[in-house]
């Protein structure tokens, strides 16, 4: 059962880079869009995130669920030594939806509305930014439960040249998903050129900012290159990355954007296959030389059985119905 209790850690997490990712990186669009083409990037972000952006957060909800009840050390060694930038992440989530929905709900329309787009656009860029942070902190070996200082406990541990160029790498990650995603929604031969113009840009701001990953991990001595390309697996997956890029390209061309969705998220996938299969299961790298493992470092078996059924069962529940949701959504919109 542990098998499926990590299969479903995985799918939540990939989910939510991928849903909530693009659900971030609507106000990190509009942020980045000038401000005489802000009108549009605004309707055209709202119509693709408004039906369905609260139900994103409920993946990085299942991912804590199953830490906290499943992997106890693990879940507890993040909750102590990230949790800085963990608190500044939930506070981005929560200002970003408190913004969201009154600038789009509240009953009077004043000058609070620029005060609400103006948190909504920071939180988006700063979250993810934090997002970032912490899965660097994880691999980076840089969380050291040996130190003897404030410091080096709790602000170095996540905070370092990396770890801001992982969180970089994710912001652009989200502004790109956004971009792709909104394809589909926009209609308007003005605003589809636009949409296309940002897909554009964002795929150069993750070429740049994953270059910049590769360089700040080198100067940190962290062997991220090896790990990634040392085996086929890894190589497998950039290759596969690169080639869908290649397709997304070729659909935009075409405007033909039904396959880019799904492109945009296999993408995804294989970015986290090639930067975490080397030291898979373990899921955190200390840096006293001791790893946290999936497969370790977890609960009593019948609390792994308990909860591996929950999951289970509550899947058989709650998907149909998620999906049941944005399907009438999509169909609503489409007699619109």
């Amino acid at each position: 059962m542990i098998y499926v209790v990590i299969g479903f850690l995985w799918l939540s997490v990939c989910l939510y880079v991928i849903l909530g990712g693009a659900d971030f990186g609507a106000g990190i669009v509009e942020l980045i869009t000038k401000k005489k083409n802000r009108k549009y990037t605004e309707k055209i972000m709202y119509e693709s995130i408004a039906p369905v952006w609260e139900a994103n957060h409920m993946w990085l909800i299942i991912a804590i669920v199953i830490l906290f009840v499943g992997f106890p050390e693990i879940y507890t060694t993040m909750a102590t030594y990230l949790h800085i930038p963990l608190v500044l992440m939930l506070v981005g989530i929560i200002a970003r939806g408190t913004a969201f929905t009154f600038r789009h709900y509240d009953a009077v329309e004043d000058r609070w509305q620029l005060i609400y787009t103006q948190i909504f656009y920071y939180a988006s860029l700063l979250t993810p930014f934090f997002l970032g942070l912490i899965a660097a902190a994880t691999i980076s070996q840089t969380i050291n439960p040996d130190a003897n200082n404030f410091l080096d406990l709790y602000v170095f541990s996540w905070l370092n040249w990396f770890g801001v160029a992982v969180g970089l790498f994710t912001v652009s990650l989200c502004a790109y998903l956004a971009s792709i995603f909104s394809l589909r929604e926009t209609i308007d031969r003005l605003e589809l050129g636009l949409m296309i113009k940002k897909s554009h840009q964002t795929m150069i701001f993750v070429v740049v900012t994953g270059l910049l990953v590769f360089s700040a991990a080198y100067f940190s001595d962290i062997p991220l290159a090896r790990w990634i390309f040392s085996k086929p697996l890894g190589v497998m997956s950039i290759s596969f990355a690169t080639v869908a890029l290649g397709l997304i390209l070729r659909a935009m061309h075409n405007r033909k954007f039904l396959p880019v969705r799904a492109l945009a998220g296999f993408q995804i996938i294989m970015i986290l296959v090639a930067a975490t299969y080397q030291h898979n299961p373990d899921i955190i790298l200390l840096g006293n030389g001791q790893h946290l493992s999936l497969l370790k470092h977890i609960a009593p078996e019948k609390t792994i059985s308990t909860l591996g059924w929950a999951l289970v069962l509550g899947s058989i529940f709650i998907l149909p119905f998620l999906f049941y949701l944005m399907f009438s959504f999509t169909k609503a919109k489409g007699k619109s």
